[in-house]
């Protein structure tokens, strides 16, 4: 339909910018912060790394000033785990909270919601160097650190995102580099994670709504619009099939706590399906978000595979 008539954005609706931690704040070995996978990327010479970045870490101030200026009204920000607990699951850092708390009331003083992402690419190093995201344990890491920061921010932060872009750190592990002498997991090893990523977010979404109530949280996906090259029936499927690999069926494990049909069938069928413990299941359905959250770039062209292992 083309409507004839614009309807009005809504009043309260949250025109706004987002960043991530690694991307602006730079600072990334000052005042307490631990080493993340992205401080130990390594770089072609000659490219820039993280470590500067915007300088937001000492820039705050001026840069919430600059939001305000452009007519924010929303943020969102992820915080660096290993600024907050430099080693990912011992003790706390003050000066990393409280880098946080001068942000979120430079954002308030200016009249801009902060929107709290939890996790965005930045895997503490110390928690890489026990097995990353594929050992179990990370999940349930990561499910202390979401009770530290909703005990520390619930009162200021009414927004919060759970895991950034889940979809785009299982199918393009590389896509912001690889820490110098280690492999990018295979496709099983992936999935496995995925799984475990699963399980802490519905967590977190459960002690969110248990013991913080007032908050609001969701996922945040990287979503692209898949079109069939053809009319014909085999690119329609092949676009159907991969729009649900790459994007619904991460979204129906948050939403519906489960697994979606046609992922976990083609994962069985290639061997990729990861191990789950009997009581997987519970916790998944147990755990469901308020919202979902989208980040979209882009469309694609999708034909049937040629058979040639170049899909």
């Amino acid at each position: 339909m083309i409507y004839q008539q614009q309807a009005r954005f809504p009043d309260g609706f949250l025109w706004g910018a987002s960043t991530s931690a690694y991307q602006v704040e730079g600072a990334w070995n000052e005042d307490g912060k631990g080493p993340s996978v992205v401080d130990m990327l390594s770089h072609p010479p000659g490219t820039a790394d993280f470590r500067i970045a915007s300088d937001h870490y000492h820039r705050v101030e001026e840069d919430v000033a600059l939001m305000a200026q452009m007519g924010l009204k929303a943020y969102r920000f992820s915080v660096a785990w290993s600024r907050v607990i430099p080693d990912g699951d011992g003790p706390v850092n003050p000066d990393g909270l409280a880098f946080y708390h001068r942000l979120i009331d430079a954002l308030t003083r200016h009249g801009i919601t902060p929107i709290v992402t939890l996790y965005h690419f930045d895997l503490p190093w110390a928690l890489e160097l026990k097995g990353g995201w594929l050992n179990r344990k990370t999940g349930e890491a990561f499910v202390r650190y979401a009770r530290l920061l909703f005990s520390e921010f619930a009162a200021k932060v009414p927004l919060w995102l759970t895991i950034n872009e889940q979809n785009t750190m299982i199918l393009h592990p590389g896509a912001i580099g690889v820490p110098a002498d280690r492999e990018l997991p295979d496709k099983k090893a992936l999935y496995q994670q995925n799984h475990h990523m699963m399980l802490a977010q519905a967590q977190i979404f459960a002690l969110c709504h248990r013991e913080f109530p007032g908050l609001r949280i969701g996922p945040a996906i990287n979503t692209t619009s898949m079109y069939a090259e053809s009319c014909k029936p085999e690119d329609a499927i092949a676009a159907h099939n991969w729009e649900t690999l790459r994007c619904w069926s991460f979204l129906d494990v948050a939403v519906h706590g489960r697994y979606n049909a046609l992922a976990w069938a083609y994962m069985q069928d290639r061997g990729l399906a990861p191990e789950v413990q009997p009581e997987d299941a519970l916790i998944l359905q147990q755990g469901r978000p308020d919202f979902i959250a989208i980040n979209y770039y882009s469309t694609a062209t999708i034909a049937a595979s040629r058979g040639d292992g170049g899909d």
